[in-house]
């Protein structure tokens, strides 16, 4: 078995990279961060919750990749809701592309239905860096569809799941505790989640706060403060989103790790 990772700034642990970690196969087994602190030690991520046990701190997975469930959990099924199916497949790492250092590492990872066959390959590559208030991590990952074989991903959102719950793609799973979200333009979960913010904060407790960025194509921010606090940058949050054969599909998203509650003013002043 891989060891974890773990990455600093300026010498400060701030996160552990799990690589194969022992995950059941129904919770969307995959490599993922977990715990990222702030520099001052505050813990920003939750793994294996008792809500969602398949939600893994700081991860990447979707619900439908060409019907198979990644994610993990019960999959939503147009007409009959969420119901446990025997479709959960696995992300695998399967070789690091560099040198694993103390502040960054890239990798390629499988990801498999539940039979083992190959559904996409990704590169990902992940970086910690100091930054003003703060720090950053800087996470970027292409999927690629197989010669000869087209990839859909999808979410319960387009398989017919009402209110707005489109999520799958860069996903963060907050410290547990009470939570709040804002951008530059809207306040509260209601108005976040589903938009096209140039940015997204979540603050906890701590307190500390979060700054997601990166949108692209017709990526949406999936974000939730009641149920439990977590946002995504969702791929396919209101129509399917299309991998044709050969083809990859690139996103580069950052967050902004910073102990205090930031405001909107500081977050524009970067």
């Amino acid at each position: 078995m891989t060891a974890p990772v773990r990455l600093s700034v300026g010498g400060v642990p701030v996160a552990t990279y799990a690589v194969e970690p022992i995950v059941g196969p129904r919770h969307g087994p995959r490599p993922y961060l977990h715990p990222v602190r702030t520099l001052g030690g505050i813990p920003v991520t939750d793994t294996m919750p008792e809500d969602h046990p398949w939600h893994l701190g700081v991860s990447v997975a979707m619900p439908d990749v060409n019907g198979t469930n990644l994610w993990g959990g019960r999959t939503y099924v147009r007409d009959r809701g969420y119901t446990w199916r025997e479709d959960h497949g696995r992300i695998e790492h399967a070789a690091w592309l560099s040198g694993v250092a103390a502040g960054s590492f890239a990798e390629r990872l499988e990801w498999r239905d539940r039979d083992g066959r190959l559904l996409l390959t990704e590169e990902r590559t992940v970086v910690a860096r100091a930054a003003a208030r703060g720090w950053e991590l800087d996470f970027g990952y292409a999927l690629t569809a197989p010669p000869g074989h087209d990839v859909t991903l999808g979410s319960p959102a387009t398989n017919g799941r009402p209110g707005g719950a489109g999520y799958g793609g860069f996903f963060w799973r907050a410290a547990p505790g009470p939570a709040t979200t804002f951008t530059a333009a809207h306040d509260s979960e209601e108005t976040v989640n589903g938009s096209a913010e140039p940015w997204v904060a979540l603050t906890g407790p701590g307190p500390y706060t979060l700054v997601f960025r990166g949108l692209a194509g017709r990526d949406r921010w999936f974000v939730r403060t009641g149920i439990y606090p977590g946002v995504c940058a969702a791929l396919a949050f209101t129509d399917p989103l299309p991998v044709p054969a050969g083809t990859s599909l690139d996103r580069r998203l950052t967050v902004l790790v910073a102990d205090g509650t930031l405001t909107r003013a500081e977050i524009e002043a970067g």
